[in-house]
């Protein structure tokens, strides 16, 4: 069987490979993923887990003793986007929710993709999502695309749902963007566009969208929980960090560089390069 073709969002320049979260309850919320979001456990310890979909990690949950609850208004998490290879895949994954009663918080129409919001039992948001075809995604001037909030019909998408039973995520599956609460957005694009190098590629009031290759975005910051957020304390439970992948070396080294530049201090791991953001939320550059 060949393997699924990587997603335009994969492709690009850079992409979000994985994310880690930081948990109280581990087993509740490593079980929420598996029955609720369709992951497969990869790797588990008794402070740990490793879920994916076809053996390819997506999410890293880990818990500590002295996790705190997060804040609301905390920097830290919005959302964890998966992308679905189709809209088929999306529809089913619906049919999946609602023949098991998994509430939704939310359901859009972005112009450039279609896209189904929840929450773990931890209040970590989740996003799942399909794109439209890049074709059919709208170019200004500058580069920046065109997206929106609107309804999306979920009875219709219901309708189009496979009959077929339902087997967990699609092969295919990857984190298409994370979204980030933080305390400013023009020092967030500060951040991500001057330093780390994405192009800011729509604004919202309060958020912007940063993308590479032409993806609507591959990061996304907003403030419209967390206005003033200072950093985050390292026991706290949500987003510990994400990782970075640049299929360029050059845009890595370029990244590389301009964080020497800004003074900002970065260390070699085995996973690659180790910082944190302005609001000490963890980011490995990887390539």
């Amino acid at each position: 069987m060949n393997e699924p073709q990587p997603q335009f969002a994969q492709t690009r320049p850079a992409f979000v490979e994985h994310v880690h979260l930081v948990v109280n309850d581990l087993s509740q919320v490593s079980e929420f993923y598996q029955r609720a979001i369709g992951l497969a456990v990869l790797e588990k310890s008794a402070s740990g887990a490793v879920l994916g979909v076809a053996g390819k990690p997506l999410l890293a949950l880990t818990t500590r003793q002295d996790a705190v609850r997060a804040p609301r208004n905390a920097a830290g998490l919005f959302h964890t986007a998966f992308l679905l290879p189709t809209r088929k895949d999306l529809a089913h994954w619906l049919s999946h929710a609602a023949a098991n009663d998994i509430r939704l918080e939310g359901a859009s129409d972005h112009l450039v993709s279609e896209a189904l919001y929840l929450s773990d039992p931890e209040g970590n948001g989740i996003e799942i999502y399909r794109d439209r075809q890049p074709e059919e995604w709208t170019y200004d001037a500058d580069g920046m695309v065109a997206m929106a909030t609107e309804r999306l019909d979920l009875q219709e998408l219901h309708a189009s749902a496979p009959q077929a039973s339902w087997a967990g995520m699609a092969e295919g599956t990857s984190v298409g963007h994370i979204h980030l609460q933080v305390g400013d957005v023009p020092q967030a694009e500060a951040f991500y566009r001057d330093v780390l190098g994405l192009k800011v590629m729509a604004r919202y009031p309060g958020a912007s969208f940063f993308g590479t290759g032409g993806y609507h975005h591959h990061v996304a910051a907003n403030i419209w929980n967390s206005r003033g957020a200072t950093r985050r304390q390292q026991n706290m439970t949500g987003l510990s960090d994400y990782t970075l992948r640049f299929n360029e070396q050059a845009a890595l080294t370029t990244a590389l560089a301009s964080l020497d530049k800004q003074q900002i201090s970065t260390t070699k791991t085995p996973q690659g390069w180790s910082l944190t953001d302005p609001w000490g939320i963890g980011i490995t550059l990887s390539a």
